[in-house]
């Protein structure tokens, strides 16, 4: 399945949540994207659902020599999560990434403070955390998000994408209550070849999107 672009990614995952929400699964959702590109699925999403939007940032730490191999990542103030396997496959240890930690971290709370505008963060005890991307990978950046989530303590947690790799849905099924992913194509190599429009979010509109919930 590929989409058109992120808007098509996110009607179709809508019909899959609503059938859900009318079987009760999805109670008192509140729907929360991970930026950038998440933001753009989530507000359809957050529409059909009839569900207020925000943000939950997360950020994923890279290997020194290959920022975009994420082997960790960061949510909230949470201590880093690590792939451990793939520190061990390069050699990699957790004291070696500190200062890409602390680069991630003050990355993570410009975006928060950006976004939010002053708002605090939504309340969600007694609410279903609907959290939506427009993919993944590895599933590191996704898996750090949906761990923090557990410390505000929501009815139940779910998990929506349009597309994410088979070894990113086994682990990740573990972390939420549902996980609903599209397709999962094998190999799947990146999540930007599942789009014929990918192009880069800008803060702009992901502020843009937020300003009219």
């Amino acid at each position: 399945m590929q989409f058109r672009d992120r808007r098509e990614a996110g009607q179709i995952l809508a019909e899959r949540l609503r059938v859900l929400q009318e079987k009760g699964a999805l109670p008192e959702p509140v729907v929360l994207a991970l930026p950038r590109g998440g933001v753009i699925v989530a507000d359809e999403v957050a529409r059909a659902l009839q569900a207020p939007l925000d943000v939950l940032v997360a950020r994923k730490i890279g290997a020194p020599f290959q920022p975009e191999l994420g082997v960790g990542a960061i949510a909230g103030d949470d201590a880093p999560l690590f792939d451990k396997r793939t520190l061990d496959q390069l050699g990699l240890s957790e004291a070696e990434l500190a200062p890409v930690v602390a680069r991630e971290r003050e990355e993570l709370h410009r975006r928060e403070e950006l976004y939010r505008q002053g708002r605090p963060a939504p309340e969600l005890e007694g609410h279903t955390a609907v959290v939506v991307d427009d993919g993944v990978a590895t599933g590191v950046t996704a898996r750090a998000a949906l761990r923090s989530l557990h410390q505000q303590h929501p009815e139940r947690i779910a998990l929506a994408v349009p597309v994410c790799s088979p070894e990113a849905f086994s682990l990740l099924r573990h972390e939420a209550d549902d996980v609903v992913c599209l397709d999962r194509p094998s190999p799947f190599t990146a999540v930007g070849l599942w789009y014929e429009d990918f192009e880069q979010v800008t803060d702009d509109d992901v502020l843009a999107v937020l300003r009219r919930q």
